[in-house]
């Protein structure tokens, strides 16, 4: 086997335990979806925008012309955990702190900003005390970037950076497990968006968070991505226009507690050892948050850049 083919296993290892919230082909799915649901003046601007990214040649590397717009927005949803392996870009741990933690001044931003991607609802099966996320989240930086792509005061470095910031966290707060953390007598710090709950599968140091990161598949190709998101059943109708950041977090809250922390996922940190059944269930739920985040995504960003 050639030592290319080895690396997406290898990055696998080497970052499983990490809050990725789907992993890249699942974001990549989500922004495909997004931008058959563009308007063509919105496609028009965030190319534009796409171009400042300091990594735009690589995203549209091996695309026609007519490809690459589509192809950058694509990749583009995978960029904010890319700077995660990136020596440029500082490690500023998963807890906000100081504030340097909630800035917008674009790629001169070399923070990783971890604790953006998710906004962990606490609760708890077996009484045991629960706390909240902090602040900033997921939430609060959804609607940051949005007011502020939406502003004609903002410079297009801080857009382009914010766009590539929306294109991931809207993604990430329709994953359950970003939505959520499990208390337990076991647990009694929380389980991480379910980081902590250990799997049964082989290697055995998998974890549900990473289960539920990979029901996409782990392929990182570009073109693969858009050719599965068009496979994807159309989001509900009316979807869409609910553009209240906190209900897409409650209603991933909610899902969480009704489909993944359900047989065989019991209480405490495991390991459980993932079904058949679960598993088809996982997938489908998250072929219908795909499609639902995409167009909601597609919503904003039509409203932002009108």
């Amino acid at each position: 086997m050639k030592v290319n083919a080895l690396l997406p296993f290898v990055i696998c290892l080497v970052f499983a335990g990490e809050a990725h919230a789907w992993n890249l082909r699942g974001h990549m799915e989500i922004a495909a979806v997004a931008w058959d649901q563009l308007k063509p003046a919105t496609k028009a601007k965030v190319s534009q925008l796409l171009r400042l990214n300091p990594a735009y040649d690589d995203w549209v590397e091996g695309f026609s012309s007519r490809e690459k717009s589509k192809a950058a927005f694509t990749r583009a949803a995978g960029w904010p955990d890319d700077i995660k392996r990136d020596h440029d870009y500082t490690n500023d741990g998963e807890t906000p702190s100081g504030p340097d933690s909630a800035r917008n001044i674009g790629y001169q931003d070399k923070l990783m900003h971890r604790y953006w991607h998710y906004k962990d609802i606490p609760f708890s099966p077996d009484g045991t005390p629960t706390h909240d996320s902090p602040v900033p989240n997921a939430e609060t930086q959804i609607i940051a970037f949005r007011d502020a792509l939406a502003s004609h005061d903002t410079p297009d470095d801080v857009k382009s950076y914010d766009l590539v910031w929306l294109l991931h966290l809207v993604g990430d707060v329709h994953q359950p497990l970003h939505a959520t953390s499990r208390f337990t007598h076991d647990l009694p710090d929380g389980d991480r968006g379910g980081n902590s709950v250990k799997l049964c599968e082989s290697p055995c140091r998998n974890e549900l968070h990473a289960f539920w990161d990979n029901l996409f598949g782990t392929g990182t190709s570009t073109r693969a991505a858009i050719n599965a998101a068009r496979k994807l059943d159309d989001a509900p109708d009316g979807a869409a226009t609910n553009q209240d950041v906190r209900s897409w977090i409650v209603e991933s809250f909610e899902l969480a507690k009704s489909n993944v922390y359900q047989s065989p996922i019991g209480i405490g940190d495991g390991p459980f050892t993932i079904s058949d059944t679960y598993r088809r269930k996982a997938k489908t739920l998250a072929n219908e948050r795909a499609s639902i985040a995409g167009a909601r995504l597609a919503k904003l960003l039509n409203d932002a850049l009108q």
